[in-house]
């Protein structure tokens, strides 16, 4: 097949979240199964500056329509893999910046322009470049106007430009909401400005479009799928999920293990695997260290490693303070985001500096460490439409303690609960039952041969992508 993804992350080239891993690996994994896979990917600063895009070549010029009028930009391809390309949709003006989004402080004003051009590029790049796609599969917000301004240039140029599209919800928080001036952008017919189209409340929404006209709607978990269909979990948008309920399916992220596997980790002080662990107790000795711990510390460590934002229960955490005051165990926690959160986790690290250690910055080679050399890893989440730490830290041999939401609910099973078959420890997303929880992770530590055991389930379990991308070849199928 002949399969294109739109996305606004691409790991190893641009990263804010799991929306990069996910489709840097599914990608991946897609070409190494033989087919014909190109990825559109804005031209950020940081991308072009990745040496695989040091000799890409300059494909299109482009002209774009944007309300009342044009505006240029550049196609720039490389292929760093076999059966893979990658598209870059560039104009400076839009993504010659430090960052993907936003200042740190808030959004860029010209989001809503700068992901509208991103999408109407990829569609005059696979019009004029006669790319000929089997699948258009676009992800998230930034990339979710895709299928119906795809749509929209077919009928306007009498031609076919995909088959079949698809839309993937990897968070249905983010939802892309803009003023009403914004749809002039679009240059769609007005008559898409309306309930049934990508009107809401009054503004415009991103998200609605992406899963109101792609062919097909995935979440990235069984469980999320259902649970956006409901007030509690759909963040306004579960109406708009529910009109494609036939249409909407769940699939589970996988974790790359090119990047994600303690047997040949090269971020990793040491390497290990299931049938010989030395390598994780060195893992937790350069962990204690780097943090600034007693190098002779016994107790448990516990990780955690996220956006800091309410989603992630980091406060959750905080009210826990007492609990990591009072026991003998570290809290290792890297993150950034929300300030108010930041500031609170830096006074109880510099409260406690000898059991709580904060490193309020993204560090790809610390979050490693980290997944390695903890013992358990926390993810108290509010709501976590998949959640790839979790399995990171399932393969690493460090036990998640997370909450029974989403992906998380779909991949850890509580070893309490299920002794036979358990990988980790769950709780209600509140700061009481996340207190049992760390509670039960203090009883189990001192358990070795159970803790162990739940150590080994968890290493055994297939994450990878192979299994993974199997899942969406089917879907793919399917709608063919």
């Amino acid at each position: 097949m002949k399969i294109v993804h739109a996305t606004s992350e691409l790991f190893p080239y641009i990263k804010t979240g799991g929306l990069a891993d996910a489709v840097g690996a599914l990608s991946a994994a897609l070409a190494d199964n033989g087919h014909e896979v190109s990825v559109f990917v804005p031209g950020y600063r940081a991308v072009l500056e990745h040496k695989d895009a040091a000799g890409a070549e300059r494909r299109l010029r482009l002209k774009i329509e944007m309300g009342d009028q044009f505006q240029s930009g550049d196609v720039r391809v490389f292929s760093p893999r076999k059966n893979l390309k990658i598209y870059l949709i560039c104009r400076e003006e839009f993504y010659d910046r430090r960052a993907p989004y936003g200042n740190g402080e808030r959004d860029y004003e010209d989001n809503a322009g700068r992901f509208i051009f991103f999408c109407k590029g990829v569609v005059e790049t696979l019009r004029l470049d006669d790319i000929q796609a089997d699948i258009v599969h676009s992800h998230d917000w930034q990339a979710a106007l895709l299928p119906l301004l795809l749509r929209e240039a077919e009928r306007r140029h009498g031609v076919t430009l995909a088959l079949k599209t698809m839309f993937t919800i990897h968070n249905i928080a983010y939802q892309g909401v803009f003023p009403s001036r914004v749809f002039g952008l679009t240059n769609l017919p007005g008559d898409l400005f309306q309930i049934d189209g990508i009107e809401y409340y009054s503004q415009v929404s991103f998200l609605k479009g992406g899963i109101l006209f792609a062919d097909r709607v995935t979440t990235v978990s069984p469980r999320y799928a259902k649970e956006i269909q409901t007030a509690e979990y759909g963040c306004g948008l579960e109406g708009v999920a529910q009109t494609r309920a036939d249409d909407l399916v769940g699939l589970l992220n996988g974790v790359d293990t090119a990047v994600w596997n303690p047997a040949i980790d090269a971020l990793l002080p040491a390497r290990y695997s299931p049938a010989n662990m030395a390598g994780k107790a060195v893992c937790r000795a350069e962990l204690l260290k780097r943090c600034g711990f007693a190098a002779d510390f016994k107790g448990p460590i516990f990780g955690m490693v996220c956006r800091f934002a309410e989603q992630k229960g980091v406060d959750l955490v905080l009210a826990n303070r007492d609990f990591f005051l009072a026991h003998e165990c570290r809290l290792v926690v890297l993150g950034s985001g929300d300030k108010q959160l930041e500031q609170e986790m830096q006074e109880l690290a510099a409260e406690v500096p000898h059991k709580v250690s904060l490193s309020a910055r993204l560090d790809e080679t610390m979050s490693h460490l980290i997944e390695a050399g903890s013992d358990f890893f926390i993810m108290p989440s509010r709501f976590e439409p998949c959640g790839l730490n979790q399995m990171y830290s399932q393969v690493y041999g460090t036990i998640p303690v997370v909450s029974r939401v989403g992906g998380l609910a779909d991949t850890v099973t509580d070893a309490d609960a299920n002794d036979a078959d358990g990988t980790g420890l769950m709780c209600d997303p509140n700061a009481g039952s996340l207190r049992d929880a760390l509670q039960r992770a203090l009883v189990l530590f001192s358990d070795g041969a159970r803790y162990a055991a739940v150590q080994q389930r968890g290493m055994a379990r297939d994450f990878s992508w192979r299994t993974a991308s199997a899942g969406y070849e089917r879907l793919y199928q399917e709608s063919l």
